[in-house]
């Protein structure tokens, strides 16, 4: 078995860059904003902040918020046909829409 080289950030190089407007910069209300139990989220990622990164392969899925853990939030996901648990700061996500 061939093993991986690399690490968490691997091939990410499209999915962590920023337009050059908002490079660098990220929204305090974004950083501080609440969620409630049952809120639908969009999982999308702000390289600007890495506390509370989720793996990038779970980049653009939608999920539930299950619970809060700190200042970060559990969130359910479906990947492929299980369901898994992503613990997330509240930068990474965005409130869907109904």
């Amino acid at each position: 078995m061939v093993t991986r080289i690399g690490r968490f950030r691997r091939k990410t190089r499209k999915k962590m860059t920023k337009k050059p407007s908002v490079r660098g910069k990220f929204s305090i209300t974004k950083y501080l904003q609440e969620f409630k139990l049952g809120d639908r989220v969009v999982l999308k990622l702000d390289s600007a902040v890495q506390k509370g990164m989720y793996f990038p392969r779970f980049h653009g899925n939608s999920g539930l918020i299950k619970a809060k853990k700190g200042r970060c939030y559990e969130v359910a996901i479906k990947d492929i046909k299980k369901e898994k648990t992503v613990i997330v700061h509240p930068v990474h996500l965005k409130k869907l829409k109904k």
